[in-house]
This record gives C-alpha cells, structure tokens and sequence, in this order.
C-alpha cells in the first residue's frame, strides 16, 4: 500500500492533520502515535512485516510536526478528538492503538478516551506524567534530556530556542552518518545497533526532515505537555493495555515504565534489558500480533 502522506484532513477547529496509511488496506487498523519529535513518517523499515501480520498502519502529525498546524498549549488529552476525527474520515470504527516515547502517553490518553472504538493500548517506553513524580522524574535521565525538560518547566521560548539549536543539530547528523535512535545525547550502549539497514536510515532521514519543517512547535508542545497535567487518569483505561519499557533506558528512566505498570490496571507489563526500547523485527511482529488479538 503506497504512503498516502499528502492526504490532509482537518480537526473540529479547522487545523489541518497530516494523515499517512501503510500496510494492508484492508487488515486490522492499528493507529500508531509517534514519538518525540517525530512525524507520521516513522514506521518499521520493512512495510512486508506489517502487510504480513494483516495491518492496516495509520499514522498522523501531531499539532506541530509536518504537515499538521499547530495547536498552542495542547494537553495529551486534546490529541483524542484529533484521532477521532481521523478515524471518522477513514471510515474506521474500531482500532487498537499503540504509541512509543512521547506518542506513549498520548496512545493511552485515546484508549482512556475512546473506550468503546479502542481494542487496545500499547504504551512502549512512554514518559509518565511529571505532577505524579515530581522532581524524581528526572532520576536517571540523561543530562540532556534533563535541560530539555528543565527548560519546559520555565516556559515555550527558552525550550525553543534549545530545540532549534538540537534540530540543527539532527539534521545535520542523519545527512553524515543516520543513527537509529535521533538526537546525539549520550544513551546505553545497548541503545546503539551494531548497524543500521538503509531503509531505516531513509526513513530516519525524511523523517528528522519532515517533523520540523514548519519550525520546531511540535517538539516544543510534547514537552510543554509532558511536563503538564495531562487530563486524564490512566487508571481509567478499560481495555486491554501493554506497558514496555528498558531497564538501561536514560532517555525515558525505567521508573517511569514502572509508574504506569502501577497505574494502568491489569496492564500485561514487558520489561526489557536494553535502553529506550528499539524495534527489532521480532518485537515488531509481536507487538502487533498482541494488538491485533483477540
């Protein structure tokens, strides 16, 4: 199925939303939120996987990123009348949802919110909410990350100005040498593939490309929304959930993936041994066998 990226639909107020689809037409919908900063570009390298697991992928820009505007102080939970409105438009009327990093709370904000369209939630290396940890949220954070959140806390114009310097910064690193996993903050060793296929590079490079090509807002408005109360409880959420998360993870600690294990109940918990949590083939073709489940 060819990427439909330049189809644009528009929310209650008017925004427009960069829509994009992969996979099979006609398999189970699964939205997938991207992480931050990211666009609807970011998907597995091999589209055969999810043809193969009968998926029909759909990804959007949140407010900010690509092609969708932006949407000025948004909480998490003001992406679910976005995803309705998407799925509305597709003539979806019942999807499992899965969001990785940044896009993890927003992935549980739509199940909380769409109980009876989402199957289910999988929140993969998601960030938890920073009125629930306090200044232990930033435990085990890396250095950067920290002055990145730090930044958020003191308001939008400091934040952006660091952003765009980091943006430069990305851009010019997947020209000269695309690393899996964007920006050049200092990770878990286990955090870096021994190599990177092509494909993945590609995507990685459109991608860094096409997430700030309106200028960093989207990036700036998934922190400012972290570090905000996000407008729901977790703990609200009906339908079957998946928490991941890496105990050597310095981008997202693992006392976050533990934080929302404790507050989704009954999630089905996946810890891994690595860092931020990759996505190799065998853990992508999992996943989306759980998603996709009965």
């Amino acid at each position: 199925m060819a990427d439909r990226t330049s189809q644009v639909l528009h929310a209650s107020d008017g925004r427009a939303l960069s829509v994009a689809q992969w996979g099979d037409p006609y398999g189970t919908p699964v939205l997938q939120l991207h992480g931050t900063p990211g666009s609807r570009l970011d998907r597995h390298p091999d589209e055969a996987l999810v043809r193969a697991a009968g998926v029909r992928l759909v990804t959007f820009d949140r407010p900010g990123y690509g092609g969708s505007d932006r949407h000025r102080g948004r909480r998490v939970v003001e992406c679910v009348p976005d995803v309705e409105v998407i799925a509305d438009a597709l003539g979806i009327a019942r999807f499992a949802v899965t969001g990785r990093s940044g896009g993890g709370p927003h992935a549980l904000a739509v199940a909380a919110g769409l109980a009876a369209r989402a199957t289910r939630v999988a929140c993969t290396g998601g960030i938890a909410p920073y009125d629930a940890l306090g200044d232990a949220w930033f435990a085990g954070m890396d250095p950067e990350m920290v002055e990145e959140f730090r930044l958020a806390l003191e308001g939008e114009e400091p934040l952006a100005e660091l952003l765009r310097r980091r943006d430069h910064r990305q851009r010019e690193a997947v020209l000269a040498d695309p690393p899996r996993l964007r920006g050049d903050v200092a990770r878990a060793a286990s955090d870096r593939p021994v190599e990177s296929g092509d494909d993945d590079a590609e995507i990685l490079r459109h991608s860094t490309f096409e997430q700030t090509r309106n200028g960093v807002w989207g990036w700036v408005d998934d922190d400012l929304a972290c570090t905000l109360p996000w407008g729901f409880d977790p703990s609200s959420i009906a339908v079957p959930a998946r928490i991941e998360y890496g105990i050597a993870d310095v981008l997202v600690p693992p006392s976050h993936g533990e934080w929302l294990a404790r507050r989704v109940t009954g999630a089905e918990v996946k810890v891994h041994g690595a860092g931020h949590p990759g996505d190799a083939d065998a853990d992508h073709v999992e996943r989306l066998a759980w998603l996709t489940g009965p």
